[in-house]
């Protein structure tokens, strides 16, 4: 990909509007909100500071987010802030569309048993019931 290059990405965390990470994507342009086919279950990872979410054959939810379109160099310094083990995959947006967004490994999730928030619908939402609670 050259540096001109756009990318779109689909954000469903810390890096969202209004979440303490969306500095991370720089000057990205925000193109729409946007939801993934009920097929992903989403985690409070390390302690509810970043989400971890993977795809699941069953029993998935819809995820809420947003798409940006990024140029390489705003991608890059993207991947270089996110968390250990986290990694770009590809995601089902509703309508078909497939975007990367970051991923975490289920068997990590598993192994460090964090909590499954995905009945709170989005990590926007789990947040606030955080701050409420």
């Amino acid at each position: 990909m050259s540096q001109s290059a756009a990318k779109r990405v689909f954000i469903c965390g810390s890096a969202l509007r209004g979440q303490p990470d969306h500095g991370n994507l720089q000057s990205a342009t925000f193109i729409k909100e946007a939801h993934t086919r009920p097929m992903y279950r989403l985690h409070a990872a390390a302690d509810g500071w970043h989400p971890a979410i993977y795809a699941v054959d069953a029993d998935g939810i819809s995820i809420p987010g947003e798409v940006y379109e990024l140029t390489q160099e705003q991608y890059d310094h993207l991947l270089s802030t996110e968390p250990p083990n986290m990694y770009p995959g590809d995601v089902v947006l509703e309508e078909g569309e497939v975007l990367t967004a970051m991923l975490y490994p289920r068997e990590l999730v598993e192994q460090y048993n964090w909590l499954d928030i995905s009945h709170l619908g989005g990590w926007a939402a789990y947040k606030a019931s955080v701050i409420n609670a």
